[in-house]
């Protein structure tokens, strides 16, 4: 989940047969799979919610079965990656943006032009050219070729308790790292009624690289690798934020090296801190009176910026 926004593109492993040309219609198009069955992986997020409620219709217009699995993000490239080198039965992959050279370079995608190119079986009011360059060529591309259609695209937020703030003493949210650390974590935290001033979630791997060191570094002018693509750990911005990050520990709350995203959100949503850095994905959570008892409170701001500026995961 690098740059500020984690997305995920749903991408075909396999063509659909060769149709004849006629006018285009959803139902003319996927005539040819009536009676077929479509496997992929969601995760529990709201785009792939509204998915799971359009897929009634789809199935009613189409004939063709989906059957999905919901699973955690944490785990969803290792299942698919498991399934695709036992040549399982995914038939649509599910891929973040950091995943994309493995997933197109092992041929377990194939490019989007077998299907956009088909005029029986791509929408004629599909224009690629409607979606952003950034999103389509940073997160649906590979080598030159997209793979797959930008489809959940996240911004990095600072989701903040407004009342926890206030009766520390605070009207507004910290704008800089230090601030947070400094000013507002000390005041917010007191462990005798297990509060803390904040939560990053920190679950070893790429929960841990991509957002919790990240978040980390590039404020604080560091970086993984130099511009020769050698390891910029020990540079001295990235030592920085490798400490700051360690600094923040005394205001997190106990074993928060285990906390994958959910984790985190969690904690925030009971009340148990005040401040959470996470993507924007999260907030119909922390809005939904079933999930979040801070409701009321919830407020978001931009991720504070370091000594190198406004530079969020």
């Amino acid at each position: 989940m690098l740059l500020a926004a984690v997305c995920t593109a749903a991408l075909l492993t396999q063509p659909a047969p060769a149709h004849a040309q006629t006018a285009w219609t959803l139902e003319s198009a996927a005539a040819p799979l009536k009676g077929a069955q479509v496997n992929v992986t969601f995760l529990d997020r709201p785009g792939y919610r509204a998915i799971i409620k359009l897929l009634p219709e789809f199935e009613r217009r189409t004939g063709i079965k989906v059957n999905y699995e919901i699973v955690p993000y944490e785990n969803s490239r290792e299942k698919q990656v498991l399934n695709f080198t036992a040549k399982g039965d995914l038939t649509i992959a599910l891929v973040d943006l950091v995943w994309m050279g493995e997933f197109a370079e092992n041929g377990w995608i194939v490019p989007a032009e077998t299907f956009t190119k088909d005029a029986a079986v791509a929408d004629p009011a599909l224009k690629l050219d409607g979606f952003f360059p950034l999103l389509l060529n940073a997160f649906g591309s590979w080598g030159g070729k997209v793979y797959g259609l930008p489809f959940d695209n996240y911004s990095g937020l600072l989701y903040y308790n407004a009342c926890m703030l206030k009766e520390a003493g605070f009207d507004k949210p910290p704008a800089t790292w230090e601030e947070l650390a400094k000013v507002y974590a000390p005041k917010l935290t007191d462990k005798a009624r297990n509060r803390y001033g904040y939560v990053l979630q920190s679950l070893r791997g790429e929960t841990q690289s991509a957002d919790s060191f990240m978040r980390m570094l590039w404020p604080f002018g560091g970086s993984l690798l130099d511009a020769n693509f050698r390891s910029n750990l020990k540079s001295a911005g990235s030592q920085a934020g490798l400490r700051f990050r360690q600094d923040l520990a005394p205001y997190m709350p106990p074993g928060y090296v285990s906390l994958d995203h959910a984790d985190a959100v969690n904690a925030f949503a009971q009340g148990q801190v005040a401040m959470l850095t996470e993507w924007s994905a999260f907030y119909s959570t922390l809005t939904d009176p079933k999930t979040s008892k801070v409701v009321d409170c919830l407020a978001v701001a931009p991720e504070p910026a370091g000594p190198a500026g406004r530079l969020p995961a």
